[in-house]
């Protein structure tokens, strides 16, 4: 890949969500979740952004079993859920998240073209906390849960002032 332009190198430099793990890379440094955006390359003005985040599957962060149904149908749930992405952008995406299990992580994975650099580093911002969002819809009560569920529903108390 070529060397990424100017503008869309201060477009992640200049947004506080993001930091450069390679040339045509960034990490979200907002989310306790591993969320990556990939930028590649520019075509006619327009550039390719692919974000990936990758988030705990439920038996994952709970100290207890889960049953084999709760796990299927907490998945189909956050699946169901993610297909909304579109909702979260500013730009005028036709995004179809692509959401696939890895072992005990899920991968969503959401791809984009946007010719305003700074707007699709807003919708990369957005589609991880979009992610992370829906992530914490799908927390079970009655479960003890570990890292990161622990301290994400501590945060939403907090600011919930619960």
């Amino acid at each position: 890949m070529s060397e990424l332009p100017g503008r869309v190198r201060r477009a992640f430099a200049d947004h506080d969500g993001f930091e450069a793990v390679a040339a045509d890379e960034y990490a979200s440094t907002a989310s306790p979740f591993d969320a990556r955006v990939t930028v590649d390359g520019v075509d006619n003005g327009h550039v390719s952004f692919a974000v990936e985040t990758r988030v705990p599957t439920l038996s994952a962060v709970v100290e207890d079993e889960v049953a084999d149904v709760v796990e299927e149908g907490w998945y189909e749930t956050f699946e169901l859920r993610a297909s909304d992405a579109a909702g979260v952008t500013r730009g005028d995406h036709a995004l179809e998240p692509a959401v696939r299990r890895a072992g005990e992580e899920v991968v969503v994975v959401v791809e984009y073209t946007d010719i305003d650099e700074r707007r699709g580093v807003d919708d990369a911002a957005a589609l991880v906390t979009f992610v992370e969002g829906t992530f914490v819809q799908g927390v079970i009560p009655g479960y003890d849960y570990t890292e990161p569920v622990t301290s994400l529903m501590s945060s939403a108390r907090d600011a919930g002032g619960f």
